[in-house]
């Protein structure tokens, strides 16, 4: 069974600079939410893409990339997971 402890579902809020996401506007904290959902789903067809060819080393790296760039975009918007 899974954690239901914010920090354990998402690792973004075990960093200590996690901290530092709530001293930022709720601008700056939509406008960076914003960004990170595109590196999300850029790094998501990248992935595809990389598995399509073959190239599972590179759809792993692009897989985690858009992992943590989720993570990164909850933490943002103030939402454990979800």
């Amino acid at each position: 069974m899974r954690s239901s402890r914010p920090d354990v579902r998402n690792p973004v809020l075990a960093l200590p600079g996690a901290r530092r996401i709530a001293s930022l506007s709720p601008e700056a904290r939509e406008a960076l939410a914003e960004i990170m959902a595109d590196i999300g789903a850029d790094a998501r067809a990248r992935a595809q893409e990389s598995w399509r060819k073959n190239k599972g080393p590179m759809a792993a790296y692009w897989k985690a990339v858009g992992a943590y760039a989720g993570h990164i975009r909850r933490a943002l918007r103030g939402t454990a997971h979800g």
